[in-house]
C-alpha cells in the first residue's frame, strides 16, 4: 500500500511538472508570435498607452527614440538674449553648478523680450549639468524666464568637462573691451565726485525755535441750569 501511494504521488509530480512546463511554453510561444511586429513607439501620456501590450518594444536607439513629455527636468538652457544677469539662478542653485562673471555696462544695453531692461554683460555664464541635481529651482527665480528646461535627456559624454555648457556669447576681446569701459567710467564719476564743492562745516545753519507743543483741552458742554463741577 506504501509502495502504491509513493509510485501515485511520483508519477502526480511528473504530470504537474510537465503540465506546468506546458503553460509556461504557451505562454512564450505566445508573446514570441505576438512580437512579429514592432509596437509603435508612444508616450506614456497617450490615452492608449496601457492597452498596446503586444509587440517588440526595443528600439534602434539613438536613431529611435520614446517621445518624453513637454515639462520635465531634463537638460538646462539658457537664452542669452533674455538674461539680464541678475544671478539669483546661482544664488539659488543648492549645488553650485552655474558661474556667472557679470560686467556692468555705463548704460542700458538693450531690452529683452519681455521688455526687461539689460544693464549688465555676461562675461560667463556656464551650467555644468555634471553637477546638476535636477531641481528646477533656478527656472523658478527666473525673473525673464530666459532658464528653461529643455527635452533633450541624453548628453552622456566620455570626458565630463563636455558636461559644462557655455552660454556667454563675448568674446576675450570684448570682455576687456568692456571692463576697461565700465572701470573708465567709474574713475570719471569719482573724480566728478571729488571735484565738487565742499560744505563749509564751520557756518552752522540757523535752526529755528522748537515749536511748543500744547494739547487740547476738552470742551465740556453743561447742560442750561446745571451747577458747575466741585473741585
Amino acid at each position: 500500500m506504501s509502495n502504491q501511494g509513493a509510485n501515485s504521488s511520483y508519477f502526480g509530480n511528473i504530470r504537474e511538472a510537465v503540465s506546468s512546463l506546458l503553460t509556461g511554453l504557451k505562454l512564450s510561444f505566445r508573446h514570441l508570435w505576438q512580437a512579429r511586429q514592432k509596437r509603435e513607439p508612444m508616450g506614456v501620456a497617450k490615452d492608449n498607452y496601457f492597452e498596446r501590450q503586444n509587440g517588440i518594444v526595443t528600439l534602434q536607439y539613438p536613431h529611435e527614440k520614446f517621445p518624453v513629455p513637454d515639462v520635465g527636468r531634463y537638460q538646462l538652457h539658457n537664452e542669452i538674449d533674455d538674461c539680464i544677469v541678475c544671478d539669483k539662478c546661482a544664488k539659488v542653485c543648492p549645488v553650485d553648478c552655474i558661474e556667472i562673471e557679470p560686467i556692468r555696462a555705463t548704460e542700458e544695453i538693450g531690452k529683452t523680450s519681455d521688455g526687461s531692461s539689460k544693464r549688465i554683460y555676461a562675461a560667463t555664464f556656464d551650467i555644468d549639468m555634471a553637477k546638476c541635481c535636477f531641481c528646477g529651482l533656478c527656472t523658478t527665480v527666473c525673473p525673464t524666464e530666459c532658464l528653461t528646461m529643455t527635452k533633450d535627456y541624453d548628453f552622456s559624454v566620455f570626458d565630463i568637462q563636455e558636461h559644462t555648457f557655455a552660454f556667454s556669447e563675448m568674446t576675450d576681446a570684448e570682455i576687456a573691451e568692456k571692463k576697461q569701459e565700465f572701470e573708465a567710467y567709474q574713475k570719471q564719476k569719482a573724480a566728478a565726485k571729488a571735484s565738487r564743492p565742499k560744505p563749509n562745516s564751520s557756518v552752522r545753519p540757523k535752526v529755528g525755535a522748537k515749536p511748543v507743543f500744547k494739547p487740547k483741552m476738552p470742551v465740556i458742554k453743561r447742560k442750561p441750569n446745571q451747577p458747575p463741577p466741585q473741585e
